[in-house]
């Protein structure tokens, strides 16, 4: 899905929390990228879905009114507890939240966490944040900030991935982008270029890299051939074997494991 062009979207403030945000100009509702508020949207402007309440008004009175966003009438009344009841609080709980890096310009935002998809408040762009179970043989561009499993006897193969997290349990054949955890747990080859947040190569495993791998920090448990950039730390656990050049910030090798190539210290980035 392409973006939309900007003449066609509008500037939608959050009456709750005054957020702002960009949407489509036939927009008709919309949730809140901030906290969450579901409201319409009426020529331009935000409104509030009424709710409305039940009381049983007291002999000899009038029944009380109640506006339509849902406040207690009897606020500020003696001895009248105020703020939202309990039933409010418990089906007006505040939803879960979990950032998301744009896959169009890298910019990091919050969405509420069982979201299938969203909105970039920065370059307006579609974001998909839907999860994929391969189970099969996949050829298909996959772009999502969803996360990734790639079951035993399945397969990705020539098309690029972008994603979260990624498992691999079965074949990876092409490059990878994930915003969050490339968790490696079956033994192969992987053909492509890699960049993750955080590497994970599983207890025993054996594969081969055979592009670049870049990472912030990588966890290796397993015998891995790889050239690796990380800018953080590499750890290797006490019976872990990395083969090949490797740079980063910082190498732990714990007692029983080994290095078998070049290490190029890196310096840490001032702008960090």
């Amino acid at each position: 899905m392409g973006v939309e062009l900007k003449g066609n979207r509008i500037e939608i403030a959050c009456p709750k929390c005054d957020h702002r945000q960009m949407e489509p100009s036939m927009v008709i509702s919309t949730l809140c990228r901030s906290c969450g508020l579901h409201m319409d949207i009426m020529d331009g402007q935000p409104v509030l879905r009424p709710t409305h309440a039940t009381r049983i008004a007291t002999p000899g009175k009038p029944p009380l009114q109640h506006a339509s966003t849902g406040g207690d009438a009897t606020a500020g009344e003696p001895g009248k507890a105020s703020g939202p009841g309990f039933l409010r609080k418990f089906f007006h709980r505040e939803q879960p939240k979990r950032s998301v890096d744009c896959y169009h310009c890298h910019r990091m935002f919050e969405v509420v966490s069982d979201a299938q998809s969203s909105q970039c408040p920065k370059c307006g762009g579609y974001i998909s944040l839907k999860d994929f179970d391969i189970g099969n043989e996949w050829r298909r561009r996959i772009q999502t900030r969803g996360d990734i499993t790639i079951q035993k006897g399945a397969s990705i193969i020539g098309v690029d991935v972008q994603c979260h997290n990624l498992t691999v349990l079965g074949v990876l054949s092409t490059s990878v982008e994930c915003s969050g955890t490339l968790r490696i747990r079956s033994n192969g080859k992987i053909i492509g270029n890699l960049k993750c947040r955080e590497l994970r190569v599983e207890r025993g495993v054996e594969v081969e890299f055979q592009g670049e791998v870049y990472a912030d920090s990588a966890y290796i448990d397993g015998d891995v051939r790889a050239q690796i950039t990380c800018t953080g730390t590499i750890t290797l656990e006490k019976k872990a074997h990395l083969q090949g050049p490797a740079r980063a910030g910082e190498m732990v090798v714990k007692a029983g494991a080994k290095h078998t190539g070049l290490l190029e210290v890196i310096a840490a980035d001032p702008a960090e």
